[in-house]
């Protein structure tokens, strides 16, 4: 074949050389013995030869040229015949490319989300240098983490100060929030708090003025200098120039704006941005026992990152010595020191969307490269049928002298230009498709900043997938069409008798793939949307609808901290007199959140975890949490009296089986800011989830809020607030109250139920998008059954004459048929579900309340397969039953 000799040939360039080499030489000699037969001297005979041949060169860029200029004619009349013979078919050319543009789009939106969370490298120099320093297996419960990303304590950071041989250059950041203008009446943005070597290391270059260096770490937190972000300094400052003196006030505080982000800075935290850039604030007292850091540093040039992190662990031992909080109980102690530092790879920055979303995109990606798979099914039956009817065309072709390579070639050509066509479009499409998804991922609330690029790794996917897509729907017909006969197929009545059925096994092995597939789509949707319904229907043990949840910070109320409870009973009093609230209360960990707090408990002569909440009287029946046995709490359980606990039925079933609970007593192990002590078991309540709705539930300690250690005080509260009224207009109402009698209160309030189902939007993407999918995989295969049942019967139109002129009846005709497709249904979603239960193994994570060979599905499946399977195969049977056998016999 001609195209792969070509093809073939560039791969030999230098053997090609060396023939055309040959072949002028052979011409020369030639040349030299005429010229001696003619009577020439031997020399003058070479000469001749040589004068007459030309300069060898450029005669061998001459042949070279006119190769070159033949390919690329030859391939620019393919390329034209194939738009002739569409333009000719102009529904069979729009169908396959917008059906390809389609699956080839969705494939790459979603690879461009995964491209953008996962593989792409983060926008600063040299990204593959950068480490990221943590403990191994991380901090493991201990401490307090303030920020998402924060790893380390201060006094770490300290220690990796002096101590980073491996790195050039080391630096500490934390992601924040802070006040821009007045507590009172100012608004949240997004900040980042870096050291002065932050920009540096990372080798980042002012848009304007200048970024945050060691000089400017000294007034941190008192008169801090800042950088903005590229986007905020052009939707809140226009873009005009920053200038000295340029000043902003942030938590209360004067701040001089000293320089700009370039654009394409978003800082760290892939999907998210930052407005302002801080000096991070070292305050006189370093709470030790806070992990409100990360530390990033730049490999040097001799190390790599294994030996970096070899290094790092064989000096942690002295390093978690000495930054050892005091107040741990012996045994935290012990295991705080058994920590291990290590260096890590952050060439691509930290994420929490790759937790959340890692994952569900590797599946959503599989889902539409079935999808897309399923398509090409479709085209490669519609090809297959296109192609019988071009028989003639190819036989006379070959009957002129086309080789079946060039007729190959012909036919693969035109499956390209429909790839290609497919390709351009489906990419133009996915930047369409990966906003929408991107939007959807924000729930539109967050904001998640993600630069959606077509950049190489994106072109190389959408040429991979058009490619195969074409290899799939494009290469089979036209071998098929390649090796077909000549003589036969220029002769009419070929073969529509039963004597061909075997012919057309191919479109039935299409149907079939494309019937297990969608098995493999249905299955899985179902399992999403049940699982996401178990979700959403499930009882947490306590009230959902109703509550709303306001956070209270008091920092310049300048209440004294001895005197933080009395002031946050004043709150929740004040709250409580709002008309329209029913039941308010305090608590230091709002369930089903995300949040978390646990202590190490000696229970007789047990010990293990518990998770322990403060609450103020009234916590149980706000969200109507049972209570089992003993009390709940009262006024009577203040600072003096008696530490008292109230325990859930797991924290009994664990510590207390078969004891009666009350009166019983645990003691809490010492942990920095909240030292040992002793609780009375004053009661029992039911189980509920704490803080998600997937998780097990744990055993659960309550302790009245009165009892909070006043070491861990802080100037806020959160409040929990039962009300009948809509949760906009009570919390108006609060606002109004606190306004009026505490300006400097900042509060902020949020819906609890609404907020439980925020946290469900994985699950309910995963549901709506799979069932999208999967019924588009449905449409598909009627499509692809219906048209290969309708072809079948047309092939067969003789077969089924002859049956109904010697006696049958209707109804056989229609069973013959309805056969067919039940046989291509069986065979399919056999195969679907044994690769239903394979596929299951890798999403069984993300499932909750069911299992991923749940047999309820796999039946429901079949069952909807069965009658997408009836629906696409009754009217051509139909059809089929209506014939009229002497028409039937006549056409043959």
């Amino acid at each position: 074949m001609r195209l792969l000799s070509r093809l073939w040939a560039l791969t030999r360039r230098s053997s090609i050389d060396r023939d055309i080499e040959e072949e002028m030489q052979a011409h020369m000699a030639m040349r030299t013995e005429d010229n001696i037969a003619a009577g020439m001297s031997e020399e003058n005979a070479r000469r001749d030869a040589r004068l007459r041949f030309g300069n060898p060169v450029a005669a061998k860029e001459h042949v070279e040229g006119i190769d070159l200029a033949l390919g690329v004619e030859s391939l620019w009349r393919d390329i034209r015949y194939a738009i002739r013979g569409y333009r000719k078919s102009p529904l069979f050319a729009a169908v396959a490319i917008i059906t390809l543009a389609l699956g080839i789009g969705a494939n790459t939106a979603i690879f461009q989300l995964l491209d953008a969370v996962r593989l792409r490298s983060l926008p600063i120099q040299r990204p593959h240098e950068l480490v990221d320093l943590r403990i191994v297996g991380g901090n493991q419960g201990f401490g307090v983490s303030d920020s998402q990303y924060s790893q380390l304590t201060r006094p770490l950071w300290q220690e990796i100060q002096r101590h980073h041989d491996p790195l050039s250059g080391v630096f500490a950041w934390r992601t924040n929030q802070q006040i821009l203008g007045s507590i009172s009446d100012g608004r949240r943005i997004q900040t980042i708090n870096v050291t002065g070597d932050f920009f540096s290391v990372l080798g980042i270059q002012p848009l304007q003025g200048r970024l945050i260096g060691p000089e400017d770490e000294a007034a941190a937190c008192t008169a801090p200098r800042g950088v903005v972000s590229y986007p905020y300094w052009q939707s809140q400052m226009g873009g005009r120039p920053i200038t000295p003196g340029t000043t902003i006030l942030i938590d209360n505080l004067q701040a001089e704006i000293i320089g700009v982000a370039p654009p394409e800075f978003f800082g760290l935290a892939v999907g998210e941005s930052f407005d302002m850039a801080f000096p991070l604030c070292t305050p006189r007292t370093i709470s030790r026992e806070f992990f409100d850091v990360s530390v990033m540093g730049r490999l040097k040039p001799d190390w790599t990152l294994d030996r970096a992190s070899a290094y790092f662990g064989s000096i942690s031992k002295g390093m978690f010595e000495a930054a050892l909080p005091t107040g741990y109980s012996s045994k935290s102690t012990e295991q705080f020191k058994n920590f291990r530092l290590g260096a890590y790879s952050a060439s691509s920055g930290v994420s929490n969307l790759r937790q959340d979303y890692d994952k569900s995109l590797w599946i959503l990606l599989a889902i539409t490269g079935l999808v897309l798979l399923i398509a090409c099914a479709n085209l490669a039956n519609l090809m297959l049928a296109r192609a019988s009817s071009r028989q003639r065309e190819v036989a006379v072709c070959m009957a002129l002298g086309a080789s079946r390579g060039r007729v190959l070639r012909q036919l693969l050509i035109e499956s390209s230009l429909l790839a290609v066509t497919g390709a351009v479009l489906g990419i133009a499409l996915a930047q369409a498709f990966s906003r929408v998804l991107l939007l959807a991922f924000a729930n539109g609330k967050d904001s998640i900043h993600l630069s959606i690029e077509t950049d190489w790794r994106v072109l190389l996917f959408a040429a991979t997938v058009a490619s195969l897509t074409c290899a799939i729907f494009g290469t089979l017909p036209a071998f098929r069409m390649s090796k077909s006969d000549p003589i036969t197929a220029l002769k009419t009545g070929d073969g529509r008798t039963s004597g061909s059925r075997e012919r057309f096994s191919v479109q039935r092995l299409m149907v079939v793939t494309q019937i297990s597939v969608s098995m493999v789509l249905l299955v899985g949707a179902l399992l999403f949307v049940r699982s996401f319904r178990n979700l959403m229907t499930l009882n947490p043990g306590m009230r959902e609808s109703g509550i709303t949840v306001g956070t209270f910070g008091f920092p310049l109320s300048h209440v004294d901290p001895a005197h933080y409870e009395e002031f946050k009973r004043r709150l929740l009093n004040e709250v409580h007199s709002v008309p329209g609230v029913t039941n308010a209360t305090t608590t230091t960990m709002i369930p089903l959140l995300g949040g978390s707090w646990g202590h190490r408990v000696n229970v007789g002569s047990m010990e293990g975890p518990s998770q322990f909440t403060w609450v103020s009287p009234g916590y149980f029946q706000t969200f109507d949490i049972p209570l089992i046995a003993g009390r709940s709490f009262n006024e009577n359980d203040t600072d003096t009296s008696p530490h008292v606990a109230i325990v859930n039925q797991t924290f009994v079933r664990t510590y207390l089986n078969d004891v009666n609970p009350i009166g019983q007593t645990l003691r809490t192990q010492a942990e920095p800011k909240y030292p040992s002590t002793l609780f009375e078991i004053v009661g029992v309540v039911h189980d509920t989830k704490y803080n998600e709705l997937r998780g097990d539930t744990p055993p659960m300690a309550f302790a009245p809020a009165t009892q909070f250690p006043l070491t861990a005080q802080g100037p806020w509260t959160v409040v929990i607030i039962a009300s009948n009224l809509p949760s906009a207009t009570i919390t108006e109402a609060i606002k109004r109250k606190i306004g009026d009698t505490h300006p400097e209160i900042r509060v902020n309030f949020f819906d609890f139920q609404q907020s439980i189902h925020d946290r469900l939007l994985r699950e309910r993407l995963m549901a709506i998008l799979s069932s999208f999918f999967g019924a588009l995989a449905a449409l598909l295969v009627m499509v692809g059954l219906y048209g290969i049942i309708s072809y079948l019967v047309t092939r067969r139109r003789n077969e089924i004459g002859i049956r109904i002129a010697l006696g049958a009846t209707r109804s056989q005709i229609i069973g013959l048929v309805m056969r067919d497709a039940a046989s291509m249904l069986a065979i399919g979603a056999l195969i679907g579900t044994t690769l239903s239960l394979l596929a299951g193994r890798g999403a069984g994570s993300i499932l909750f309340g069911l299992k991923p060979y749940d047999p309820a599905t796999l039946a429901f499946a079949a069952a909807f397969l069965a009658v997408i399977a009836a629906l696409a195969s009754f009217l051509p049977a139909f059809r089929a039953a209506q014939l009229n056998p002497t028409t039937a016999l006549r056409c043959e």
